[in-house]
């Protein structure tokens, strides 16, 4: 069945990218239109955004109380795929990325800039500009877009709505003065609505009153109706859990798929996987590792205690009693940068440490690697364990959200039956990692067996394909 999905995102890969969110708004749609949905991207017209994509026309014009509002349109780069974007230059034109200036401080009219973005959507919805294209369902994003699905439900045959949780660290929150400032109905404004310990909360409107809500991975959807991870929206999410559903996200297999990747040193595939090694003798060369014969670790991340870098850190003086090497790439916080710079010093030829970001490199290390140490405290969906296990490399995780979806832990019951792809520990002390360290050390010693787990990491289908069938069945509940 023919959908028209209007995907409304606050930032889009390649053209304006601050996290995870901007991956998926890239790739979905464009997953989407391949399964012939018939999608249109829409988001604030950033200055970024204007010199990414190229040729824009202006379709539409809005009178806002706030001032006239232009809708252009453009394609995403590489696709197909429609591009809306909601010109306003007065909340959208300024530098820094969509939400924080130069100094690193979040805009002081957030609320008010996405507030207009998302009355904009709500106009498209109820068809109430010159637009001809006319949405089926309205699938949000992220507290930026948390409003629509609020104000829709004030409307007369509205839509339906799907709201996506990226991650429920980030709600928009904003005093109570913001809610009147935006001149918002009064009839949201209840703790059955969008009010939250006084504060307005635009993540509440999405959570309250979206018809299907989602997140990027089904334990992440059970996690977030927990203390832990609910950050005090638990009772909520536990009551709508009949509408909450996890839908683990996909990687863009054209740009990581070891036998085209043109960042690494030598292609492979399930048919040839020996030929990584040939990969990993490079890295170890180009980052002044030794050239031995034992198990290269890799961590690619942001040095902050939700990637577990804290737990890493407690840990390597006896990781490097085991037959290991350990390479990072990231940056984050100083404390972990210094460090993990230290301990590069401390065991030369055993440790590689880069502080920054590198994509090539990135590349190259998940080639090169054996392992992957990935053990978030928290981790929504997870990409870097996909591109591991599409690589080959076995990743070593947490069991928390997207992690405990993705990654089978090795045990002789998962191997017999040919699910085992990666190492699992569910604690958070030290010598949980160094424990798991052991164990996937064991089988890297049994070549015949390493190669099975290779060749089952690489097997599964992590493409955009396959999470898309599973939105088009949730958009199929909506009718």
């Amino acid at each position: 069945m023919l959908r028209k999905v209007l995907f409304a995102s606050s930032e889009v890969f390649p053209l304006v990218k601050t996290g995870g969110l901007a991956d998926v708004a890239g790739s979905l749609p464009r997953a989407l239109c391949a399964l012939r949905q018939d999608v249109r991207i829409i988001l604030p017209a950033y200055p970024e955004v204007i010199d990414n994509m190229g040729p824009t026309r202006c379709m539409a014009r809005l009178d806002m109380p706030q001032g006239k509002v232009r809708i252009l349109m453009g394609d995403l780069p590489g696709s197909s795929v429609k591009v809306w974007l909601v010109d306003f230059p007065a909340l959208f034109t300024r530098a820094g990325n969509p939400y924080m200036g130069p100094d690193g401080q979040p805009w002081s009219d957030n609320a008010a800039r996405f507030d207009l973005f998302c009355r904009v959507i709500v106009e498209i919805a109820m068809r109430r500009t010159s637009l001809k294209w006319k949405p089926d369902i309205i699938h949000c994003n992220d507290w930026q877009t948390g409003l629509v699905p609020a104000l829709l439900s004030l409307e007369e045959q509205a839509p339906p709505t799907v709201f996506t949780i990226h991650n429920m660290a980030y709600q928009g929150l904003f005093p109570h003065a913001n809610f009147v400032e935006l001149d918002l109905p009064d009839s949201l404004w209840s703790h059955d609505g969008l009010e939250f310990h006084g504060q307005l909360s635009f993540i509440k409107g999405g959570l309250v009153y979206a018809d299907k809500i989602t997140t990027v991975s089904p334990t992440y959807a059970k996690e977030i109706q927990t203390q832990e991870f609910g950050y005090g929206l638990e009772g909520l999410l536990q009551h709508r859990s009949a509408s909450l559903s996890g839908i683990v996200n996909g990687i863009d297999t054209d740009v990581w798929n070891t036998e085209t990747d043109p960042l690494i040193l030598e292609p492979y595939s399930v048919r040839n996987v020996e030929y990584k090694q040939l990969n990993k003798k490079a890295l170890q060369q180009s980052s002044a590792l030794r050239k031995d014969d034992v198990a290269l670790a890799g961590f690619i991340g942001r040095l902050v205690y939700q990637k577990g870098i804290d737990i890493i850190l407690e840990a390597i003086d006896d990781i490097m009693q085991l037959p290991i090497q350990l390479i990072f790439l990231g940056s984050g916080e100083e404390d972990y940068q210094q460090a993990l710079l230290r301990f590069a010093k401390k065991y030369p030829g055993r440790i590689a440490v880069t502080i920054g970001y590198n994509e090539a490199f990135a590349h190259r290390i998940e080639a090169g690697s054996d392992l992957f140490l990935m053990p978030s405290r928290f981790e929504p969906c997870g990409l870097n364990q996909m591109y591991s296990l599409h690589y080959g490399t076995l990743p070593v995780v947490r069991k928390v959200g997207g992690l405990a979806d993705t990654v089978v832990n090795t045990d002789a019951d998962t191997l017999a039956n040919g699910e085992a792809n990666g190492f699992v520990f569910s604690g958070d002390r030290p010598s949980d990692l160094v424990q798991t360290l052991g164990h996937a050390l064991k089988y890297y010693n049994e070549d015949l067996v390493w190669k099975k787990l290779q060749i089952t990491a690489m097997w599964r289908d992590f493409s955009w394909d396959h999470s898309a069938r599973e939105y088009i069945q949730l958009y199929d509940q909506l009718h």
